[in-house]
């Protein structure tokens, strides 16, 4: 009987990595101000206030510094946006070491 090969966590959480697509913007938690809405700064170098939709509300817990993947809104886009995602720690060193977050300091 052969041992088979079975990945690390470590492993799986990196290869399911939600990366950004066309229209989304990585960013960084600066300051939370209430009513599940934040401050962040974004990798296009813009400040946005950002809310988070109620099918993450009580799914997703989100603290200043979390890196978080923003949808722009289509009207005040550079203002506003919706957050979509949020990554962990290690998913963060992954996005840093293969060159997807470019302006950002994690």
């Amino acid at each position: 009987m052969t041992k088979r090969y079975e990945p690390t966590e470590e492993e799986l959480e990196i290869s399911r990595i939600r990366l950004p697509r066309e229209g989304e913007v990585l960013g960084i938690v600066d300051s939370m101000l209430g009513g599940d809405r934040m401050k962040v700064i974004c990798d296009d170098n813009k400040e946005r206030i950002c809310r988070i939709p109620g099918k993450l509300r009580k799914r997703v817990w989100i603290r200043e510094r979390d890196l978080v993947l923003i949808e722009p809104w289509k009207i005040q886009g550079d203002k506003r946006g919706d957050v979509i995602f949020r990554y962990t720690p290690t998913q963060a060193n992954w996005l840093k070491k293969n060159g997807y977050i470019k302006n950002l300091q994690i």
